[in-house]
């Protein structure tokens, strides 16, 4: 390092960033191996997609766990923060269509572009654990932890219903679907059933649902959302015999208390019985061919229109013996329970439309607890109650035919007790391109056979041709070709690749371990599980829950010890901006750019018109909303870095609102920060040009000194709880700037005040090191530290000897008023700091000419004298 202070006159961004970052790069800073001396502490953040530039929500993100990342680090800890790539996916495809070029291509362009603007930032990663989930390095442990859990039984195939483009021969996501159909081709979407592979997250469903509630650190929302989502209830598997069939017909219930209410019975298109009968239905095998090209997502199926058509079977109540109709219904899925509903339209909303469509029966079983009149023919009652027109039930709570009812079905062997879960297998088969090849080969022989370890990585090839129309590798006969690795024989190559989810449930895991042969290896152990997870709460069911369940598939493997991947988990909340736009002459709107509008604001900052920069014309406000594409209301980060420099935006992201909170983007903000990092630069050259600062002595400091001295001792105990504890960055800040305005007005040119000076820019620039990284590290060398890094010093700790005060200031009332205040010794006595408020003067203007009654004091915080 430089051997005599920086002392820049001028605060110069980009030199003092670049100065920084070369340092960290030289002397490999923030590089970690597994220091057993040390407490270990592990932050992460979720990876980016390399979409080809980093928005704003990145680097908040980032930001976040930087912050944390480098407090921990002075507190003592080996922190590890690295970085990767969730580099698989369909964005790439449809990119490289769009731009005339193959989705590796384009995904690595961006992976070096996204690197570059995270370094520009400064963040503390250690880079050489850095991967990308599309190279074969990393998705080789994939596809050996697959083969393993295949032979394990953990991993099958079954057939499944999906959504399929017939034109891109392709399966769509049900986002994908609009309007019935396929987003990106036109083509009507059908319904179609075809084999997947599917991991039996099932079998671990009660363990995830359980150990939710040995999750202290985890937001109460997130651990809400898991619980909905597995969904785990207690019911009955019923069955209903079938006149002309062996096997009956089993439904599955919560509500068993309603079975004597059931006047039909609803199955799915795709169940057997439904097949079987349109053989000989033409108008029903027209309405099955119709839900082929229907929805298949539950959100879209309960708001759809209830149809459906009768079979012209039967059913048996398991109870009272009646018949009841067998209907095809387009609201009950085959991939969803049993692929049959028993259909109680008095106590279903559902049912009840159905029911009412269709003029089928509905019958009142239930009745409400208080007595009260329903009328089910208008309305279903879905309520709790007690049981009516149920013979022998009649008149049970719902706890008590639930448990009769179970009894009767269990003792004829027509039903029993079950628990269930709304959780599903996990379908992990996606027919596109740009994947995780699955390792599994297929002989006429010998079946499914897993790729043997010592032939993988299955590799997926990059230089390839793709236009978006089938797989390149399903449309490749000698990529499939392959020879069965049990019998010799010829044998093809499975071309479904997997669900991208796979990446990202145990890259964590990887960062632990780089270079290891297998998934991990005992490192993961000394860093696992994460101490401090970092992302958006839209990641609360289907990534976190996966990567719960991928962490207790590799726990129950051997490859690590712990239960859980994460032990505290922080959800920032979006970045949001002002839109601006134009009506077009077509109906439409024009969005603008907030970098290309001049915004103009009243008094107290509120927006009362916008402008065109580059022309002056005007356009209209459409309130502020999540930064996107769609409302051109994005701010690029780079052209903020290269406007106010990294550090200025970083501040801003931690100071304009909570972690948890939106953030709303607006450049004034921007801009108020870089004035405080200017301050605080002129500041500290301020104070380091008035001459070298005497050594502090305490005991003799004056007793304006003491207050400067003890205001830096609070905020130093206030950011120090704030970013390690509370992670509330923003107020860490405001008291940092609280205590510089107070530094300001310390108006004292003595020795003993420089010294108070000296800690005080001391202390200010080691607790914005988190946040402003490339600052700090020129201002530590300008307070005379050239031979020490920043990072490496301790946290500076309050003195609790300097948060002693001498003396305190009470707020004096009269008859419950505020009069004044009064300044007493800290030790003062009660008849002390009475006499000093009857003394005050301002308070002795309301005591003339009355009787005090009583002073009541409240020690250290209020004097009241009531008078009369």
């Amino acid at each position: 390092m430089r051997r005599n202070p920086i002392m820049h006159q001028h605060y110069d961004p980009k030199s003092i960033e670049a100065a920084a970052q070369a340092y960290w790069a030289r002397t490999r800073a923030y590089e970690v191996t597994e220091d057993r001396s040390k407490p270990k502490y592990y932050v992460l953040s979720m990876l980016p997609y390399p979409s080809g530039a980093l928005h704003m929500g990145h680097v908040r993100n980032y930001t976040i766990g930087d912050v944390i990342s480098r407090f921990q680090r002075m507190n003592g800890k080996n922190v590890l923060q690295p970085m990767g790539w969730d580099a698989f996916g369909l964005p790439a495809e449809n990119a490289a269509i769009k731009n005339h070029t193959a989705p590796a291509k384009w995904t690595y362009a961006n992976i070096e572009h996204m690197r570059g603007q995270l370094q520009a930032l400064g963040y503390a990663i250690d880079w050489t654990r850095e991967f990308a989930t599309c190279r074969p390095d990393y998705y080789r442990w994939e596809q050996l932890f697959f083969t393993r859990l295949f032979k394990r039984g953990l991993v099958y195939r079954r057939n499944s219903v999906v959504n399929w483009d017939p034109v891109d021969e392709t399966v769509l996501a049900n986002e994908q679907v609009i309007d019935g159909r396929g987003w990106r081709s036109g083509a009507v979407v059908e319904r179609r059933e075809i084999p997947q592979w599917f991991f039996k997250i099932t079998a671990y469903a009660e363990e995830l649902l359980n150990e939710l509630d040995h999750l202290p650190g985890w937001p109460e929302a997130v651990k809400t959302m898991q619980r909905n989502w597995i969904g785990r209830s207690e019911g009955l598997e019923i069955d209903f015999a079938v006149a002309g069939e062996s096997t009956p017909l089993r439904v599955y219930t919560t509500r068993p208390d309603t079975l004597m209410g059931v006047t039909f019975v609803s199955v799915a298109a795709e169940h057997p019985l439904a097949i079987k009968a349109a053989h000989a239905n033409p108008e029903l095998a027209a309405f099955i061919e119709e839900c082929r090209h229907g929805a298949t997502a539950e959100a879209a199926l309960e708001t759809q229109e209830k149809r459906g058509v009768a079979t012209g079977t039967f059913a048996t109540h398991p109870i009272s013996g009646e018949r009841v109709p067998i209907w095809v219904a387009n609201f009950v899925l085959m991939g969803y329970g049993t692929g049959a509903v028993m259909a109680v339209p008095g106590h279903d909303e559902r049912d009840h439309e159905f029911a009412l469509k269709y003029a089928l029966p509905i019958k009142q079983v239930i009745r409400p607890l208080d007595g009260g009149e329903i009328d089910v023919q208008a309305a279903a009652y879905s309520e709790h109650g007690l049981l009516l027109n149920s013979g022998a039930y009649d008149g049970m709570t719902f706890e008590q035919s639930f448990k009769a009812i179970a009894e009767r079905l269990e003792k004829c062997k027509s039903g029993a007790r079950k628990v269930n879960y709304r959780l599903r297998d996990w379908g992990v088969s996606r027919q596109r391109y740009w994947g995780c090849p699955v390792p599994i080969i297929y002989c006429p022989a010998c079946s499914a056979v897993a790729v043997p370890e010592d032939q993988l990585p299955v590799i997926l090839p990059e230089d390839v041709a793709f236009s978006g129309v089938k797989s390149p590798i399903k449309a490749d006969p000698e990529w499939r070709k392959t020879i069965c690795p049990q019998c010799g024989g010829a044998a093809e190559r499975e071309t479904d690749t997997f669900d991208t989810f796979m990446e990202s449930s145990w890259y964590y895991a990887r960062y632990t371990s780089p270079g290891a042969t297998d998934l991990v290896d005992e490192r993961a152990n000394y860093w696992l599980p994460v101490d401090q997870y970092i992302g958006g709460i839209e990641h609360a069911i289907l990534h976190l829950l996966y990567a719960r369940f991928f962490h207790k598939l590799m726990r129950d493997a051997g490859l690590v010890k712990t239960d859980e991947p994460a032990t505290n988990l922080l959800c920032q909340g979006m970045v949001i901006a002002e839109t601006f736009f134009r009506e077009q002459a077509n109906g439409g709107k024009e969005w603008f750019n907030p970098a290309d509008v001049e915004i103009e604001r009243d008094e107290r900052g509120r927006i009362t018109g916008a402008k065109l920069t580059a022309d002056g014309q005007s356009v209209q406000i459409g309130g502020t909303e999540k930064m996107s594409k769609s409302k051109n209301n994005g701010v690029d980060p780079q052209l903020m870095i290269d406007r106010y420099g990294a550090d200025t935006v970083r501040l801003f992201s931690m100071f304009a609102s909570p972690p948890e909170m939106s953030l709303d983007w607006n450049e004034s903000g921007v801009e108020g920060m870089a004035r405080f990092l200017r301050r605080l630069w002129a500041g500290v050259q301020s104070h380091v040009a008035a001459g070298a600062a005497v050594k502090l002595d305490a005991a003799v400091l004056t007793a304006e000194q003491k207050a400067m001295r003890r205001k830096l001792h609070e905020t130093i105990a206030k950011v120090g709880d704030d970013l390690g504890r509370r992670h509330t960055f923003n107020t860490a800040i405001a008291a940092i700037m609280e205590l510089m305005n107070a530094l300001a007005k310390f108006d004292d040119a003595s020795a003993a005040a420089h010294g108070v000076r000296q800690d005080a820019w001391t202390a200010i620039t080691l607790m914005l090191n988190p946040i402003v990284p490339h600052t700090t590290h020129a201002l530590w060398q300008t307070l005379g530290h050239v031979e020490t890094q920043i990072d490496d010093q301790p946290w500076p700790q309050a003195d609790d000897a300097a948060l002693v005060r001498d003396s305190i200031t009470l707020a004096v009332q009269v008859n419950g008023k505020l009069r004044g205040q009064i300044e007493v010794s800290a030790t003062a006595s009660k008849e002390d700091t009475e006499a000093a408020a009857r003394a005050d003067v301002c308070v002795q203007k309301f005591l003339d000419g009355v009787s005090i009654r009583k002073v009541i004091v409240v020690p250290g915080k209020i004097v009241n004298i009531v008078a009369n």
